[in-house]
């Protein structure tokens, strides 16, 4: 398998991969529950960031173990998903947005697997995410004719609870395109792993402050809900539009990483 894709908010169930299995896999971290099947006549990993039946809130997701078991599978390149709320009149709900930057606003979560005493690692991060698996799922939009924002910058916090609308107007005030809460440690822990990692967010509402009533997590289900099937041909469109070989340089980044 060289891909696997994590489904964020509405994006949950794996029965859409066909010849689905479930499978645990132990890690240095505790265990970690994923899935396998085949996509577009690919072999796939699947992996529900809040678990099965969105039991997980995004503080209690188990980051490290859940990105050291798709290494440990061999896996090369990440699709992951999430739905999040917007910073800008012009991102509403139901638009996609292919993010390539992230301010980090996370406060309590473990964020790195080099946090042994005497590990000294450094990760370059002016690419946040792998250009070629974002190449791809911009080629795949283009082929299905989907419209999807191909840049802007991911606001993550820490939650579970959501922002206030002082928190938004900072958010907007440093660049903030879009705000959630699960993007971060992710995306920092693959790339330490050396994975290619891309992440495709689903506005869902706009955030506090914008929007006329006060969030719900209901209102995020509904969203994605209507937003799923498109989000399933992207990421299947996408497979087919990843090179086989990486030259993308993220490979790299994990060759201090010891499994």
């Amino acid at each position: 398998m060289r891909l696997a894709i994590v489904g964020g908010s509405g994006v949950c169930d794996p029965s859409w991969l066909d010849g689905c299995r479930e499978a645990e896999i132990k890690t240095p971290y505790g265990p970690a529950q994923l899935w396998t099947g085949r996509l577009a006549g690919e072999e796939v990993a699947f992996l529900a960031r809040h678990g099965r039946g969105h039991t997980l809130p995004p503080h209690r997701i188990n980051y490290r173990a859940n990105v050291w078991a798709l290494r440990s599978l061999g896996i090369t390149r990440v699709m992951a998903t999430s739905a999040v709320g917007s910073l800008h009149p012009s991102l509403k709900p139901g638009d996609a947005v292919l993010v390539d930057q992230f301010l980090d606003f996370t406060r309590q979560r473990p964020f790195t697997f080099f946090d042994a005493e005497g590990e000294v690692v450094h990760t370059d991060f002016t690419e946040p995410y792998c250009p070629e698996v974002r190449q791809a799922i911009s080629l795949a939009a283009d082929r299905l004719g989907m419209e999807i924002h191909r840049t802007g910058c991911y606001v993550c916090a820490e939650g579970p609870r959501y922002e206030t609308p002082a928190e938004i107007r900072m958010f907007q005030s440093l660049g903030g395109d879009v705000v959630g809460m699960t993007g971060l440690p992710e995306s920092v822990l693959a790339r330490e792993a050396g994975l290619c990692y891309a992440l495709v967010s689903t506005v869902t509402n706009f955030a506090a402050g914008m929007s006329p009533r006060p969030l719900s997590h209901a209102e995020v289900v509904e969203v994605m809900g209507r937003a799923f099937q498109g989000i399933r041909r992207l990421l299947t469109g996408a497979l087919a539009e990843l090179p086989q070989d990486r030259r993308c340089g993220c490979a790299g980044t994990g060759a201090q990483l010891t499994l």
